[in-house]
């Protein structure tokens, strides 16, 4: 059995940066690092995402050069096959993102996730030389988690092992569940596998929850901005389950060092898995987050409760130590101070555009 061996080129850090997804929330902020940097940085994305044009003009706004931008679908083979030709790292975000719309529509979910990272993978590998991959993947490829045993604390579920202090590793067995666990789970063994088949350099970024700005949080993805954003339209926030679900949660700042990092590191750490979020330090449930939103704002947000989602995890936390080993990486902004500046960036975003929604009243 003979593997392919694919040409390395010299300097990939002097060569433009991809980004697919770049108009979204996490792809706008590590455009807006790299492009300070004095980086070259393409963006590809349909701009389907709720917020996304909104982003875009902001990056183009703030960045006069360095920037080009493809509008197109993760899955139009030829315009990816250009848009890749002249590449160094391709940071890979482009994703259909929510649970719940996975579950109306998987084959479009597999379309988009599955299919469109086998169509990027095949697009680097045809070019004939290396392909170098930062895959953002999701900690749902662990399914529900409903083995650790928890109890109730206060207004948290807590687990009754000492795996409430590291978090869960990279050790724990896939268990995909939900049509969107199954298409990001197949994309990232993908990526992980073209490092070993075919000699690229990727790694997968198994993610917890990222917030910050230009996070346009809806019902389905990005909780804590649209929290926020109900809270502060005078609108009730709908609960699924009980509200004592626990996430740990990385401020994207951090993320962006993340991921700038393992390029860093990319030829040590190809074909690695990394759960990547705040850790133990960096937690909130539900209704914890509720709390502080009302002390933002001065006034507690109505809520409203509905049924537990498919494959809801009622308690995950990263443990990111094999990162940490590997690249040094630490997050630095905790979870009381990324709160407080997600909902300063969001109060600043509805003081400008005060004026357009009074005079379209």
């Amino acid at each position: 059995m003979t593997v392919a061996i694919v040409k390395r080129a010299e300097r990939p850090e002097r060569e433009p940066v991809l980004i697919t997804g770049g108009a979204g929330f996490i792809g706008t902020n590590l455009a807006d690092r790299l492009l300070q940097q004095g980086r070259r940085v393409r963006i590809y994305d349909s701009l389907a995402r709720p917020g996304a044009e909104e982003n875009l003009r902001w990056l183009m706004a703030q960045h006069r050069s360095g920037l080009q931008v493809e509008v197109a679908d993760l899955r139009s083979t030829a315009q990816l096959r250009q848009a890749v030709a002249d590449i160094g790292t391709v940071f890979h975000l482009a994703a259909q993102v929510a649970v719940t719309t996975s579950l109306v529509d998987p084959s479009d979910d597999f379309s988009v996730n599955a299919l469109g990272t086998l169509a990027l993978l095949e697009a680097l590998r045809g070019r004939g030389r290396e392909g170098r991959v930062i895959f953002t993947s999701t900690n749902k490829v662990y399914g529900a988690i409903d083995d650790i045993e928890l109890e109730t604390a206060g207004r948290r579920y807590a687990p009754s092992s000492d795996i409430a202090r590291t978090g869960i590793d990279e050790t724990r067995a896939l268990q995909f569940h939900s049509p969107y666990g199954c298409s990001k789970g197949t994309a990232d063994q993908y990526v992980l596998d073209y490092a070993r088949s075919y000699g690229f350099e990727t790694a997968v970024f198994r993610m917890s929850c990222i917030y910050g700005p230009h996070q346009h949080g809806t019902e389905d993805q990005g909780w804590l901005a649209h929290f926020m954003i109900r809270a502060a339209d005078g609108l009730p926030i709908t609960i699924y389950g009980d509200g004592r679900q626990v996430r740990d949660v990385l401020f994207v700042d951090d993320l962006i060092d993340a991921f700038l990092a393992a390029e860093q590191h990319l030829p040590q750490i190809a074909g690695e898995a990394f759960n990547i979020g705040g850790g133990p330090a960096n937690t909130l449930s539900l209704l914890e987050l509720i709390e502080r939103i009302a002390a933002l704002n001065g006034c507690r947000p109505t809520l409203e409760f509905d049924e537990w989602r498919v494959g809801d995890q009622r308690w995950y936390v990263s443990d990111h130590a094999k990162f940490t080993r590997m690249t040094g990486w630490q997050p630095r902004v905790g979870a009381e101070e990324g709160v407080s500046r997600l909902h300063a960036w969001l109060e600043a975003v509805r003081m400008e555009t005060a004026p357009m929604r009074v005079a379209a009243q």
